[in-house]
């Protein structure tokens, strides 16, 4: 009996392939970079067909390191980078268009207008999000308006819409399964994630036809077959989630209360709310965590869109390193920034402060301000975003009942860094865990797909399997810290262009 699961992981900045076992251990890998494409400032897109053959190739790649052939791999899941919009043709399954990126801030215009129109108070009770070009359903708008002939084209039935999911499920299913799951679909500004359905108010406002809309499945369940062709045998597509709804649950974040955040491209909090959705007061999102046996589990989640990206920023606009992994030690150069901070606003400010005309600033150099200093503000920034997020996290927690964290379980590319997990500890006071397994987003996919196939048993036996690498514990004293995140405060509110 197959007893391996392959993840594909398809992120903003690669695509990569893991192979799991049934202990939820790392048998093999395959990754490809993917082309960033910057038209007009504010905007990001990647090509599509870029993106479908990578996932072919990691997918080869992963199961050759793996030492596996196609007959051990008992199921497929698929995690995504969420909000990221798609849209193809019925019939050859072609994009009309490269992907608009969950970063891109073109439709911020149209966010403007339906905020005057009065629609906000809708949206928050209905999608659980807030009205921000950060999500799908405006960038799809925008392909019918701005893509010629798509209009006409989408009434006429021909064309379909969805997440980076669901375009990959089409294409590997070729064509015979247009789905998603309600994870991803509550990430579209589209879905009513109280009653499971699609939203008639926002499709009719937006201009998108219900005949582009997916169906919308459990997250963990039968969503259709692998065709032969492109690994060589028929597999089981059972498991699907967006990126940070799959890291929550491959963090066995399965309690009301406990919180995930990953740092990857950007950085992700979420915070198990149970089976009923909580409206926050503090401007973060409620947001579908998973939906198994059709039963809705929720969360509150704050977004930071800019983390990890801030480092490849230095790396590969200001060359001020050559890895990532340098950061660590020249931060760790020298004891403070001197005053120096980083707000990383290339794309605007996410929550709690949803600021899309936000733009990035360095702060507070002076004559003697050096690269670890620079290197170090970039860092702590993200220690600092954290901050802004468990701020309004905690109060929404608290609105609902549900006792604060004490420790935040951390995951995604960025956390290998040690100095990024102390910086998390001093600046939220609280403690940090970094599993032994950081790559969980790709781990709650194959367990989500494991789950339907009997690889993985329950979600217990998921909890049993979690295991804590290393444990961060705060050291920095109250003074300093709240000294430091004033500056932070003072730093944010100078690249503010609202007070919302």
């Amino acid at each position: 009996m197959a007893t391996h699961v392959l993840a594909i992981d398809q992120g903003t900045t690669s695509t990569r392939a893991i192979v799991f076992d049934e202990a939820g251990v790392i048998r093999g890998t395959g990754q490809q970079e993917l082309t960033q494409h910057f038209p007009e400032s504010g905007w990001v897109e990647h090509d599509a067909e870029e993106i479908w053959y990578g996932v072919l190739a990691t997918c080869k790649e992963a199961l050759a390191d793996a030492g596996l052939g196609v007959n051990d791999i008992a199921a497929v899941g698929i995690t995504n980078q969420r909000e990221t919009a798609v849209v193809w043709e019925r019939a050859t399954g072609r994009p009309i268009h490269r992907a608009i990126v969950w970063q891109d801030r073109r439709t911020a215009p149209l966010c403007r207008q339906l905020v005057s129109d009065g629609f906000e108070p809708h949206v928050r009770a209905t999608t659980g999000l807030v009205i921000d070009s950060y999500f799908a359903g405006t960038k799809v708008a925008w392909m019918l308006e701005n893509v010629a002939g798509a209009r006409e084209a989408a009434e006429r039935g021909e064309l379909a819409m969805g997440t980076i999911d669901c375009f990959l499920l089409w294409r590997l299913t070729e064509g015979r399964v247009h789905a998603t799951d309600a994870a991803n679909a509550s990430r579209t500004l589209l879905y009513d994630i109280r009653s499971g359905t699609w939203d008639k108010v926002m499709l009719e406002r937006l201009g998108i036809p219900t005949s582009m809309l997916p169906e919308v499945k459990d997250n963990s369940g039968f969503f259709g077959e692998m065709a032969p062709a492109h690994l060589g045998r028929a597999l089981p597509i059972t498991g699907i989630a967006g990126d940070q709804q799959a890291a929550t649950f491959g963090q066995a974040c399965f309690t009301p209360g406990m919180v995930k955040s990953t740092y990857g491209t950007g950085c992700f909090a979420l915070l198990n709310i149970g089976t009923a959705p909580v409206e926050s007061e503090n401007r973060l999102l409620t947001t579908v965590a998973w939906q198994l046996g059709g039963e809705r589990t929720y969360a509150i989640e704050g977004s930071i869109f800019v983390a990890g990206a801030a480092v490849q920023w230095l790396r590969d606009q200001l060359a001020l390193v050559t890895t990532a992994a340098e950061t660590e030690a020249i931060a760790q150069s020298v004891p403070d920034t001197r005053g120096a901070y980083l707000v990383p606003a290339f794309t605007g400010l996410g929550a709690p402060f949803w600021d899309p005309d936000a733009r990035g600033a360095l702060i507070g150099l002076s004559r003697d301000s050096a690269r670890a200093h620079i290197v170090r503000a970039t860092l702590e920034s993200v220690a600092y975003q954290t901050s802004d997020l468990q701020a309004a996290m905690t109060a929404d927690a608290a609105a609902a009942g549900i006792t604060g964290a004490t420790s935040l379980r951390v995951d995604g590319g960025m956390v290998a860094n040690d100095f990024v997990c102390q910086a998390l500890a001093d600046i939220l006071d609280l403690v940090v865990e970094r599993p032994r397994v950081i790559e969980t987003t790709a781990l709650g996919a194959a367990y989500l797909a494991g789950l339907e196939v009997g690889v993985y048993k329950s979600l217990d036996d998921i909890s049993a399997a979690w295991q804590c690498e290393r444990t961060f514990e705060p050291r920095l004293d109250a003074g300093t810290r709240e000294a430091r995140l004033a500056g932070w405060r003072d730093a944010v509110a100078r690249v503010r262009t609202t007070s919302g």
